[in-house]
């Protein structure tokens, strides 16, 4: 029984499975936003945002925690200089999952698009009513 087993397997072994959300995350925090499978999306979001939250105190020990996950030197500098600081307000829910109505043409797996939220797409400006 997986009674209170959080997480989900993605048919990997661990260290696969740890090494896909690794690489992953650090293609989400270079580009700001990723397609792949829902269940991925999933849990890359459960991966990164404690990433960010980490990131948000800016300190060496903050740097070195992150460097353990994300093994590129040039995204955790743009994590930390330029992520960080658009988070700074926001007490969680950096990232944002979107289903695609399409699904991927080799399985027909259902697709999403994983954003950080203020980096993807521009919010809409909310209108003022005179």
């Amino acid at each position: 029984m997986r009674h209170r087993k959080a997480g989900r397997k993605l048919g990997r072994h661990s260290s696969h499975r740890l090494a896909l959300l690794r690489n992953q995350a650090q293609e989400l925090l270079r580009h700001g936003r990723i397609t792949t499978t829902v269940p991925k999306a999933k849990e890359l979001r459960r991966f990164v945002e404690p990433l960010i939250t980490v990131a948000k105190r800016g300190d060496l020990a903050a740097r070195r925690r992150v460097l353990r996950d994300i093994h590129d030197k040039a995204v955790v500098r743009k994590l930390f200089d330029e992520i960080a600081p658009l988070m700074a307000e926001r007490p969680g829910g950096y990232t944002r999952v979107l289903k695609l109505a399409e699904r991927r043409k080799g399985d027909g797996s259902p697709l999403a698009l994983i954003e950080l939220v203020g980096m993807g797409r521009p919010e809409p400006e909310a209108e003022e009513k005179a």
